[in-house]
């Protein structure tokens, strides 16, 4: 188990905010705040700053008492601790916010926690134990015996916990007032769920890092929508910017489609942002244009799911499989081009990255007509070592045949990235025509694409079968 990050590196676990802390001090300065952009690059990374720690006391925790957690487990919140202070970053550079700073951002917190990235990953590269600890049933300690048998219920709007309606007819109109109501109640550590009857609400919904287990049911992905408009031209960051965003651990969604209505012109304008673990998103809908979905941080499964939008639409730094999915490129302004995925795996031992299998890739309605006139590309790097892997999928004739898209027209990471392409097939799935990049590949080995099947990449045997959602463990 990781070494670097204990007492001798930290001075023990990281303590909760106090006057003096560093999250104290962040309310501190957004209280002198005199702008809404500083206000609200203040508020994310406040946010940012307790997930942080909280990554970092669980990893610290799980080592002093032996836990059972495995180094998967560890990397994977390491991964995400070090995500977070990036985001915060990212965020000021979103709103032009120059002299914004913040604790998280001096000293050498990200040091540290690359430092123990790579520590644990020559750890994790040497260990013959399963990726994530289980029970002798293969479920993570974390789910229980009774939220095994309600997660495999079909009938799960019955057995709601709360019922939304715009009509009047569940206990709450808001799906945020229903969350907040049912976690607050919640019994023991029992799952909550909500049952979202059609209708399309317009709000914006945040499911905070201590709101985990939290259930979402819709009555079908054309019939229950989540939207709202918020953009990082109307003044808010990226992260900020998300219809619905999700922090809490074990989140799961089922027949919602969550909106942006942004509309292209106005930027980046998330649909939803999910740094859940142990997530699941089956049978859903995202839809907007630049940065739909804003895939954060953690371990995150998405199945026969549908991705709308035009540039960068499917980013972050998550470790995810996305699964007979189908992703529709929309029509983008005049001049811009289309790109799929914007991997954002800054360190070379972050056990992060987007896997796409099974699913199929393809022009949108409002694009068919003119899909001559774009080029779509399948990603470009958002961070040094930005790495997204396609496969067994369907690529339409939209797929540029260079396939892969440089960043700003730079050389930026191109011998650092992974972008990979196995057994892909359609008019748009030929490699003969791709990228030369030192980091492109075209993989011909079953045993290296299994690195990015839900079995490896996400660890998915061990908490996938306790959701009762199908999935495929291997190629």
């Amino acid at each position: 188990m990781l070494k670097p990050l204990t007492m001798a590196s930290t001075g023990g676990a990281v303590p909760p905010p106090t006057p003096s802390t560093p999250t104290a001090r962040a309310n501190n300065i957004g209280s002198r705040c005199r702008s809404k952009r500083k206000t609200i690059v203040n508020r994310d990374c406040n946010n940012l700053i307790e997930n942080t720690i909280l990554q970092l006391n669980t990893t610290l925790q799980s080592i002093q008492t032996n836990a059972s957690f495995t180094n998967f487990d560890v990397q994977t919140w390491l991964s995400t601790a070090l995500t977070n202070i990036e985001i915060c970053r990212s965020g000021s550079r979103d709103l032009n916010v120059t002299k914004f700073s913040s604790p998280i951002l001096s000293g050498n917190v990200s040091e540290l926690i690359s430092n123990s990235l790579a520590t644990n990953g020559g750890l994790l590269d040497n260990s013959s134990s399963s990726y994530h600890s289980s029970d002798d049933n293969g479920y993570p300690a974390w789910v229980s015996g009774r939220d095994r048998e309600l997660l495999q219920d079909l009938e799960l709007a019955s057995r709601a916990n709360v019922i939304v309606a715009k009509d009047g007819s569940g206990q709450f109109r808001s799906i945020q007032a229903a969350i907040n109501y049912a976690t607050a109640r919640r019994v023991g550590n029992g799952r909550v769920v909500v049952y979202v009857k059609r209708g399309v609400y317009r709000e914006n919904i945040l499911i905070s890092r201590t709101m985990n287990k939290v259930m979402l049911v819709g009555d079908g992905l054309r019939f229950t929508v989540i939207t709202g408009s918020r953009s990082v031209s109307s003044g808010f960051t990226t992260y900020s910017s998300a219809t619905v965003g999700i922090d809490g651990i074990g989140f799961i969604a089922r027949g919602i489609t969550f909106r942006n209505t942004a509309g292209p012109q106005n930027g980046q304008a998330v649909a939803l942002r999910s740094a859940s673990d142990l997530s699941v998103f089956y049978a859903c809908g995202f839809e907007g244009y630049q940065d739909t979905l804003f895939v954060h941080a953690q371990r995150q499964f998405y199945k026969a799911c549908y991705i709308y939008g035009t540039i960068d639409f499917i980013f972050g730094n998550a470790a995810v499989v996305f699964q007979n999915c189908i992703i529709y490129v929309r029509r983008p302004l005049v001049g811009q081009a289309n790109v799929i995925t914007a991997q954002g795996r800054g360190d070379p031992f972050q056990n992060t990255g987007i896997s796409i299998h099974n699913s199929r890739i393809m022009p949108a309605r409002d694009l068919k007509p003119v899909v001559r006139s774009f080029k779509t590309y399948l990603g470009r790097p958002w961070q040094q070592y930005s790495r997204t892997v396609i496969m067994k999928s369907y690529l339409d004739s939209l797929v540029s045949p260079e396939g892969w898209s440089r960043w700003e027209d730079s050389d930026f990471a191109l011998s650092t990235l992974y972008y990979g392409e196995y057994q892909n097939f359609g008019p748009g799935g030929s490699t003969r025509n791709r990228v030369k990049w030192p980091g492109y590949h075209v993989i011909s080995s079953p045993n290296v694409a299994n690195r990015f099947t839900v079995a490896n990449l996400i660890a998915g045997r061990a908490w996938l079968p306790s959701t009762g959602v199908p999935f495929t463990a291997g190629l």
